[in-house]
């Protein structure tokens, strides 16, 4: 089967608030998950972050973008790549996973991504979130 045809089968879009940057990703995601640690708390203005995971050529992105960097807790530098106009995170990129691209789920108004594999910064999770599924966490 031609890989490309299994790619653009599934593919999704979104904008930010402003509608200034678009994104597009194509096929399924490699993986999702969310994260409880304290910066995605802060840039999601929530308490913890979802996201989705794709192979850098499954992603496109229309518009022009700010982007700042970290440190992460643990040592890898992450990119986020936002509006400068409305300041709406569009994507997130860590040297630790540099061929893939971080895509908040929140973006999107497709509810048909798959259910999210692990949970990361578990000791930092609010004490009254619960999930239904079960999902590996990790500290």
């Amino acid at each position: 089967m031609d890989i490309n045809h299994i790619k653009n089968r599934n593919i999704r879009s979104c904008e930010c608030r402003c509608g200034a940057v678009n994104l597009v990703c194509r096929g399924e995601p490699q993986k999702t998950s969310i994260c409880h640690c304290y910066e995605c708390q802060k840039r999601t203005g929530s308490v913890f972050g979802v996201q989705a995971r794709y192979p850098l050529d499954q992603v496109t992105l229309d518009g022009e973008v700010t982007r700042f960097s970290r440190i992460s807790d643990t040592g890898n530098e992450v990119t986020y790549q936002f509006c400068p106009k409305c300041g709406t995170t569009m994507l997130l990129q860590s040297v630790a996973a540099a061929d893939f691209y971080i895509v908040p789920l929140g973006l999107f108004k497709e509810q048909d991504f798959p259910l999210p594999s692990f949970s990361v910064y578990e000791e930092r999770k609010h004490g009254w979130v619960k999930f239904e599924h079960q999902m590996n966490q990790y500290s």
